[in-house]
C-alpha cells in the first residue's frame, strides 16, 4: 500500500472563548457539540466565573486516551482532569456505553479545573470529586448508596477515609464518588440561599476547611462529619436493606427455584397415584355392590352365554330325570 494511503490526518483544533478542543476528523461533531455546550455553562456553583485557558483533547480510542491521559487514569475512566496542564482528555464516539453522557462528563472534568483555579491544591479529594458530581448534576450517585452492601456491613465511612476509595476499584470507586457527592451536596444544603459562596471564600482567605466552615456555616468540620454520617445512614441504610434483601431472596429463588420444581412435579406424581388407587378403589366397591344384589360373589367375573344355560333348558332337564 502506498505510504500516501497508509497515512492518518493529524488532529484538528476548534478553539472558541477559553476553550480548545482537539479531535480527529471522526469525533469533530462531537467535539463542536461539546464546545457549544462548555461555553453555554461556563459558570460553577460558588465560584467566580473561570478564566483559565483549557484543552480538551478528544480520544479516537481507548490506547490513544491511555497515552495522552498518562498513568493517573484509572482503568474504568471516561475521562480525567490534568490541573496543572489545564488540560481535560476524555474518550471520544468510540467509548462504550459505561462511559456516560459525554456532556456530563466533560462538564465533570471542568468543574475539577475550574476549582483548582480557584483555591489550587486546598480540596482534599472527596471534596473535589464530590463537587465536580454536583456540578455534573450526577443525581444517579444516589442509587448507589441505595443499594451498598458496604453501607451495611461497614456504615458510613470517614471523609478523610473516602480518599482511599478512588483508588481502590471500580466498585469501591463508585460509593466513594456517591458518598463525596453527598457530602458535597449537604454541605451547600447548609445555606439554601448562598449554597457554596460563602464557604469558598472563607476557605480561600483561611486556608482552613474546618475555619471556612465555621465562618459559613457556624459548625466545626468533625460536627459536620458526625450530622452527614449520621443522616447518610439514616437516609440510604433501609433502602440498601431492602435493596441488598431483594437481590438475596432473588439469588436464593435462582438457587432453590430448580429443587422446589423437582419436588412439586414429584409431589404431582404422588398425587396422581394416589387419585388413581382411589379410583380402582370407588370402581372395586361398585362392582362389589352390584355383583351382590345380582347374587354373585364379587370375585366372579361375568358369566358367558355358553356356561350360563337358559331357564327352558333347566326345566326339560328337571322333567327327563323324572
Amino acid at each position: 500500500m502506498p505510504a500516501a494511503a497508509r497515512r492518518v490526518d493529524p488532529p484538528q483544533r476548534l478553539t472558541s472563548g477559553r476553550f480548545t478542543m482537539v479531535a480527529y476528523a471522526s469525533d469533530l461533531p462531537l467535539a463542536r457539540s461539546l464546545l457549544d455546550s462548555a461555553l453555554a455553562h461556563d459558570s460553577f456553583p460558588g465560584l467566580p466565573r473561570p478564566t483559565a485557558p483549557v484543552t480538551v483533547a478528544v480520544a479516537p480510542d481507548t490506547r490513544r486516551f491511555r497515552e495522552w491521559a498518562g498513568e493517573g487514569a484509572p482503568e474504568w475512566g471516561a475521562a480525567i482532569a490534568i490541573p496543572a496542564e489545564w488540560r481535560v482528555v476524555m474518550q471520544g464516539r468510540s467509548a462504550g456505553s459505561d462511559a456516560g453522557n459525554p456532556f456530563s462528563v466533560l462538564r465533570h472534568e471542568l468543574a475539577h479545573l475550574a476549582l483548582h483555579e480557584y483555591l489550587d491544591d486546598l480540596p482534599p479529594r472527596w471534596f473535589d470529586e464530590g463537587y465536580a458530581s454536583l456540578c455534573a448534576r450526577e443525581w444517579g450517585r444516589d442509587e448507589v448508596l441505595a443499594a451498598s452492601v458496604g453501607l451495611l456491613l461497614h456504615g458510613v465511612p470517614s471523609l478523610d477515609s473516602l480518599d482511599a476509595g478512588f483508588t481502590g476499584g471500580a466498585m469501591r470507586a463508585s460509593t466513594a464518588y456517591a458518598l463525596a457527592y453527598r457530602a458535597v451536596a449537604d454541605l451547600a444544603a447548609l445555606d439554601p440561599e448562598r449554597g457554596l459562596t460563602l464557604f469558598f471564600g472563607y476557605w480561600r482567605s483561611t486556608g482552613s476547611i474546618d475555619r471556612a466552615m465555621r465562618e459559613a456555616y457556624g459548625l466545626t468540620e468533625s460536627a459536620f462529619e458526625i450530622e452527614w454520617r449520621r443522616r447518610t445512614m439514616q437516609r440510604y441504610g433501609a433502602l440498601a436493606l431492602t435493596a441488598n434483601l431483594s437481590l438475596a431472596l432473588a439469588i436464593m429463588g435462582i438457587l432453590i427455584g430448580p429443587f422446589w420444581l423437582a419436588r412439586r412435579q414429584r409431589d404431582r406424581a404422588k398425587l396422581d397415584a394416589m387419585r388413581r388407587d382411589e379410583a380402582a378403589a370407588e370402581r372395586a366397591e361398585r362392582e362389589g355392590i352390584i355383583a351382590s344384589l345380582l347374587g354373585e360373589s364379587p370375585t366372579d367375573g361375568p358369566t358367558s352365554s355358553a356356561q350360563r344355560a337358559p331357564p327352558g333348558e333347566h326345566r326339560e332337564r328337571g322333567g327327563d330325570s323324572t
